[in-house]
């Protein structure tokens, strides 16, 4: 066998060891819908015992298929909200330290890699347009970032 082959031989024995059974899918679904749901009400949804629920999440947790639990908001409180799009250049040498300022601003939702005239775009959210102002001021001011370009969401035609 030539390295490539065995390279391949154990790229596609990891992708096996991250598959996911009919069952574990059954499971992942049910934590989709609530990632709160009791180990005993997963048991009794998929007629197997809280010993093996658990045992299955440790080992999708383990094999990095499962990363960790969110919160989803009602669509009434998202409609409460104020949420804008904005654009970010970054001065490539401070771009590790913009990504981890960015995250730890609560208003921030996602924080994605783009192509184009800017490096990043931030999705943002909050109470109201001064609360909005205030996290656009704080954003221009970090460090490693050169100029932003916000655009308000005034309408969410649909989502998927």
């Amino acid at each position: 066998m030539t390295i490539k082959q065995s390279k391949m031989v154990t790229q596609m024995s990891n992708m096996a060891s991250k598959s996911v059974s009919p069952a574990d899918q059954q499971l992942i679904a049910i934590l989709r819908d609530d990632a709160r749901c009791s180990t005993s009400e997963i048991a009794r949804k998929l007629g197997i015992s809280r010993s093996t629920v658990n045992s299955r999440i440790k080992r999708l947790e383990a094999q990095g298929i499962i990363q960790g639990y969110t919160v989803l908001f009602s669509s009434a409180y998202i409609d409460q909200q104020i949420a804008a799009h904005v654009l970010i250049t970054v001065n490539q040498k401070l771009t590790g330290r913009t990504y981890l300022d960015l995250r730890n601003i609560p208003q921030v939702n996602a924080l994605y890699a783009v192509s184009g005239d800017y490096d990043l775009m931030a999705e943002i959210a909050g109470p109201s347009t001064a609360e909005i102002s205030r996290v656009l001021d704080v954003i221009g001011n970090l460090q490693g970032v050169e100029r932003t370009n916000s655009s308000l969401i005034l309408e969410t035609k649909f989502r998927r």
